[in-house]
């Protein structure tokens, strides 16, 4: 095999073999430049592992092409896996290893069932499941595990985060005809399932001897997190609508100009009456500041009526105590008894009865009709905190009222308590401002100490 300077010039002037041949290194021993009749050519090394000497059958490793690598960065390569093979590894060998190894989908497969099933709430297995199968594992899945690379973990990072829109699966349950998928935040959630999952096949050895996490590394996008709090105004507007809701009704969203628009009843009659279990139910979730899950989920045996609370067997963090107000305990003895769950679905008393999947029909026609479009159901547990915080609650308090374990999740609500401080700064500044001549008007402070005692 001939033995040349390997360098730009000289790879570009080697011709097309009738046979594969090998063009070697004069500097760095076994690497080489295999060009084949087809054309193609890449870089390799050829060594022998272990002991070395004769006596041991020498392997080779592709390094790469020249189209991709230059030679000088294939010439260093060679050199770093040479001094490898030294201390002992063999990079033919861990290739094969990798190769061989379980797909990133086998791996996703076994995280799942002997990991996350037995060890998660079920709400989170479902959440992770949801993520690999829409966007992790249609596009990597096939993959080698072993072989994924940090660029690789990037790349599909910025490419879930693009929101595309699509038509929903023919046994979706949904009434929309299409679906939005992707965008920031779930980018993150893949992000963090694929350095868990990783972590996890890594821990057990599920993977080659020195396999690095691939998800390590890559920057996750910035979550601004959404505070949405409704007014006074608006809660008395989605109460007003709510009651509408449940007796005369209210207005569709339709298409008048549509192809079935000939078949549509009059106008005066285009109205969807909601049932009384649906209404309450959003109802209480701005009563009780409760979880959406915990409100659907919620059956009869957990509310005490005597106590006045309601004693969830479990939630997101666990076993949990809500403590009803009267305003809660009336909505909850007006709804009639169907079934275990306290919001009846249409399953409701028979052998094998599910909890109400959503009530999202009736969100979005009262949010059109109260005029809060864009308010999530989740958005009314940060309302009940808001109130709670404007009335001068601690913020211990309202963590204990919301059931949050970290008191870090209720610090979001600190300048909300602020405001009866802030009437206390005014009363204070009313009087300083009066003696410094600024004007306005002036609360003596005996006054309302007197007020205050009274």
């Amino acid at each position: 095999m001939p033995v040349i300077k390997i360098a730009r010039r000289t790879v570009a002037a080697i011709d097309t073999p009738g046979k594969p041949v090998v063009y070697y290194d004069d500097t760095v021993k076994g690497f080489g430049l295999l060009v084949r009749p087809s054309g193609s050519r890449s870089w390799i090394l050829e060594y022998r592992p272990g002991a070395g000497g004769r006596g041991i059958a020498k392997k080779r490793v592709v390094i790469g092409n020249p189209e991709t690598v230059t030679p000088e960065q294939a010439r260093a390569m060679a050199k770093d896996m040479l001094a490898k093979v030294r201390l002992g590894a063999d990079p033919a060998a861990e290739r094969a290893d990798a190769r061989a190894a379980d797909t990133v989908a086998e791996i996703a497969d076994a995280w799942l069932s002997r990991h996350v099933e037995p060890k998660r709430k079920v709400t989170t297995a479902k959440l992770y499941r949801a993520v690999l199968d829409t966007h992790i594992l249609p596009a990597i899945g096939s993959r080698k595990a072993a072989t994924l690379t940090r660029s690789d973990v990037a790349k599909l990072h910025s490419a879930i985060a693009i929101k595309t829109t699509s038509a929903k699966k023919p046994s979706a349950k949904r009434t929309a005809s299409t679906k939005t998928r992707g965008g920031p935040i779930i980018a993150n959630r893949a992000l963090a399932v694929l350095k868990a999952m990783f972590s996890w096949a890594i821990d057990l050895a599920l993977l080659p001897e020195g396999t690095s996490n691939p998800a390590i590394g890559v920057e996750a996008f910035k979550e601004k997190g959404r505070e949405r709090f409704l007014s006074t105004e608006e809660m008395q507007r989605l109460g007003d609508a709510l009651s509408r809701a449940e007796t005369e009704g209210l207005p569709w969203q339709i298409k008048t100009n549509g192809p079935a628009s000939k078949h549509l009843p009059a106008p005066d009659k285009r109205v969807a009456q909601f049932d009384t279990h649906t209404v309450a139910a959003i109802r209480l979730l701005l009563l009780t500041g409760a979880r959406v899950r915990e409100i659907l989920d919620l059956e009869w045996r957990h509310v005490d009526f005597g106590r006045g609370m309601l004693r969830l067997p479990d939630s997101k963090t666990g076993a949990k105590v809500i403590v009803l107000g009267s305003a809660a305990l009336s909505v909850l003895d007006a709804i009639p008894r169907i079934g275990r769950y306290v919001i009846a679905s249409t399953s409701a008393g028979t052998k094998h009865e599910k909890p109400r999947a959503d009530v999202n029909r009736l969100w979005r026609a009262v949010c059109r009709e109260a005029c809060i479009e864009g308010t999530r159901l989740h958005d009314l547990r940060h309302s009940n905190a808001a109130v709670g915080a404007s009335a001068g609650l601690s913020l211990h308090q309202i963590g204990g009222l919301l059931g949050h374990s970290q008191t870090s999740t209720t610090k979001r609500y600190a300048h909300l308590a602020a405001d009866p401080q802030r009437r206390a700064a005014d009363m204070i500044g009313a009087e300083i401002g009066a003696a410094l001549g600024l004007g306005g008007n002036v609360v003596p402070l005996d006054v309302t100490r007197k007020a205050d005692q009274a």
